[in-house]
């Protein structure tokens, strides 16, 4: 969409304001609300703010002022407030593109692969949690009735939020996102939609957009909707799994489709998962990006059974227990990106791993069939199999080695990213906890 196309939906739809969004590091949405009385200065020169303010976005409170140039292609009219638009945006400082703005990376990368004949193509399943405060202050479930210890796809749970689940599949078809499943998924009070994949950049803004849309349904129902990994210790975490394809420039052919080769993957699609495996432990510092991340990523099974989650290395068919899942023929899952995850920075540094695994022709290996979960130690060692980084300072470290992801983000917000990790590692492991002080407070 152009802005004179825009300019018409003023006219003829009525459009009366614009928020000019942009996200920070962690991939939370911030936003102006401009009226579009001033949409050829919002169009030119974008919307200003003070970065500092905004989250890491690589400024001081000396600095000049951020603008969010808006990228009329993401227009999305609010469903809920057909006057009203939301407006994903690309940062600028002093008129130059701003290296910090985890969209403008993921644009750079694309325009990079398009330049060797490759489109990113990505479908996402975000988990989240619906929550309400308790007398104590804190967030809980919200269903009470809802205390299955196996409730994914429960149907009386599903039917008790059927006011939050349709409106929000409503708003999506409204839309034309191509909403086709709702589920309650494998932790109490847990929830998943899944929309019709797209290019990259289409999936990664609606991935926010979603995100917003999702937590405003939930608080005028008054509850809280949570993305957060790994909420509560006895349940199951919230992946935003990551459906990969690989298509040529004009967007035509799936260059990862072989319905003669293993599990329907094309040579290209093997290479790429390659690539992914080989830098898997710098990418999960990306996918699996704050220090509860790895409370998700671990083999100890919650209540319901089994994590869902990754810890290993390795790849096959439609097998949950491993990094690299194959549901189809021409696809890959990537089951290790949860929901704090920002998505332009997560699809960046896949696409560039990916394509590393490409143009160094890297094998994947061995697919494995086997439940992992359930594998001793000792034989999984014996395989060759990796693991996953146990924590965020271990995850850090191996994106600090890895050359090709860093160089995805930039070498200036690599540099940066890392530098803002380790702080949040320090700050949680000089914070004390409540297991540390029932468990040393009277026995020290």
């Amino acid at each position: 969409m152009t802005a004179e196309q825009v300019r018409d939906k003023i006219q003829s739809e009525g459009l009366e304001y614009f928020l000019c969004s942009f996200v920070e590091m962690g991939g939370a949405p911030k936003a102006k609300l401009v009226p579009a009385t001033n949409f050829d200065e919002m169009s030119t020169d974008g919307a200003g703010f003070a970065g500092f303010a905004a989250g890491h976005l690589g400024q001081g409170p000396h600095d000049t002022d951020i603008m969010s140039i808006p990228d009329f292609r993401s227009l999305t009219v609010l469903p809920w407030r057909n006057d009203v638009a939301w407006l994903a945006g690309n940062l600028h400082v002093d008129g130059e593109p701003w290296p910090y703005c985890p969209r403008t990376i993921l644009c750079r990368q694309l325009e990079a692969a398009r330049s060797k004949g490759y489109v990113l193509k990505v479908g996402v399943e975000p988990e989240f949690m619906l929550l309400k405060q308790d007398e104590q202050g804190q967030f809980v479930p919200w269903d009470r009735h809802d205390r299955l210890e196996k409730p994914c796809y429960d149907l009386r749970a599903l039917h008790r939020n059927l006011d939050v689940m349709t409106t929000l599949i409503g708003y999506m078809q409204e839309l034309g996102w191509g909403p086709y499943a709702n589920d309650h998924e494998d932790a109490n009070c847990q929830f998943e939609i899944n929309w019709a994949y797209s290019d990259a950049l289409t999936t990664a803004d609606r991935n926010t957009f979603f995100r917003w849309m999702v937590r405003t349904v939930a608080e005028k129902h008054d509850l809280w909707a949570t993305f957060m990994p790994k909420p509560f210790g006895n349940l199951t975490g919230n992946g935003t799994h990551h459906h990969i394809s690989l298509w040529t420039a004009d967007g035509e052919e799936n260059l990862f489709l072989d319905e003669k080769g293993d599990l329907g993957l094309s040579e290209t699609a093997r290479w790429f998962m390659g690539g992914l495996l080989h830098h898997a432990k710098a990418l999960a510092a990306v996918t699996s990006p704050i220090v509860n991340s790895y409370k998700r990523l671990t083999r100890g099974a919650p209540s319901s059974g089994a994590s869902w989650a990754p810890v290993y290395v390795t790849y096959g068919p439609s097998n949950r227990t491993q990094m690299i899942r194959v549901p189809g023929p021409g696809r890959m899952e990537n089951r290790t990106a949860d929901g704090a995850a920002n998505p332009y920075l997560a699809f960046a540094a896949t696409l560039a791993a990916g394509l590393d695994g490409i143009e160094n022709k890297i094998d994947p290996g061995i697919r494995n069939d086997e439940n992992l979960y359930e594998m001793p130690l000792d034989e999984l060692r014996r395989r060759g199999i990796g693991f996953l980084p146990d924590t965020l300072h271990e995850a850090i470290n191996e994106l600090e080695k890895d050359d090709v992801v860093k160089t995805a983000l930039g070498s200036t917000y690599a540099d940066y990213y890392i530098e803002v990790k380790r702080e949040e590692w320090a700050d949680y492991h000089q914070s004390i906890s409540q297991w540390e002080t029932e468990n040393y407070l009277q026995v020290h």
